[in-house]
């Protein structure tokens, strides 16, 4: 843990969210804020040794993004400290290197993709693929606290870490935890009648299983509340469905099922497009609580 905070702006208002959304985290945990503007070195389909004038502007542009992002930063949370740096190069390739010392990647989900040469948006899946940490995507300000963090658990090792972070989240922020566990359905089950008493004590089961693994967590995070969601379906609309009353949703990079071996899975994919909050991506790195 680096206690850095790390967010990617570009002026638009996604990353104007992010970024008030990193600040507020860095002051929860006594972090730094590193705020940083990515310009991909080539402006249209012209290298920027071909087009000075147009580098020199989108130099200057980065900087004043740069200078009203801290001052914001500075405004939202006066007690943390503020740094900022303009970086070169492809940008999913970038933050994914500030992603190996930060605690946390921020990122707004959508960029102001208006002015050339400077790039952020569109990229948060390719980041949270592949970053070292955490990636946290924002897609607007928030409107309102409710007190709540939902997390997807599959009893994976990426559901341990996801469970992990988001009990960090609930303990920082005094909130409650929902526990969202969802079991799919076999695909052959609605053509097999026969097999509904299998899979409902299929059911009945996984669902003891989930029970006795939170309870461990349950021990170990005696100070956070955690209410738990058991059923049968798919995690993602479980998910988004939960996210409508949380401030933050928390999945695990990939999980179990037979998109495990994606980079990105098929559950923190689909929620990437359908939260009403802010999503976080986990990947493995310490070793998850047991």
């Amino acid at each position: 843990m680096s206690g850095q905070i790390v967010v990617g702006v570009d002026g638009s208002a996604t990353a104007t969210a992010a970024l008030e959304w990193a600040a507020d985290d860095a002051a929860r945990k006594g972090a730094t804020l590193k705020i940083v503007c990515v310009r991909e070195p080539w402006a249209g389909d012209f290298p920027f040794h071909t087009a000075p004038g147009l580098s020199d502007a989108l130099r200057e542009h980065c900087d004043e993004v740069l200078a009203a992002a801290a001052a914001r930063a500075r405004e939202r949370a006066p007690e943390i400290e503020v740094t900022t740096d303009q970086v070169i190069g492809a940008v999913v390739e970038r933050l994914k290197s500030e992603s190996e010392t930060a605690d946390t990647l921020v990122l707004g989900s959508r960029g102001s993709g208006g002015f050339a040469g400077l790039v952020l948006g569109s990229v948060g899946m390719g980041v949270a693929g592949h970053a070292a940490g955490p990636v946290v995507i924002v897609r607007q300000a928030a409107q309102s606290v409710h007190g709540e963090i939902a997390v997807g658990y599959d009893g994976s090792v990426h559901g341990e870490a996801a469970l992990e972070y988001a009990f960090e989240q609930a303990r920082l922020r005094a909130a409650r935890l929902h526990v969202v566990h969802a079991w799919q359905t076999p695909a052959f089950a609605s053509r097999a009648v026969t097999y509904a008493d299998l899979l409902q004590e299929t059911f009945e089961s996984e669902s003891r299983m989930a029970r006795q693994r939170l309870v461990l967590w349950r021990d170990k995070h005696p100070d956070v509340s955690v209410k738990e969601s058991i059923l049968c379906g798919h995690p993602v609309p479980a998910l988004t469905d939960a996210s409508r009353a949380a401030d933050l949703v928390v999945v695990g990079s990939r999980g179990l099922g037979t998109l495990g071996s994606a980079l990105l899975g098929s559950v923190s994919h689909g929620l990437l497009h359908r939260a009403h909050c802010p999503v976080a991506v986990v990947r493995p790195g310490r070793a998850p609580l047991r």
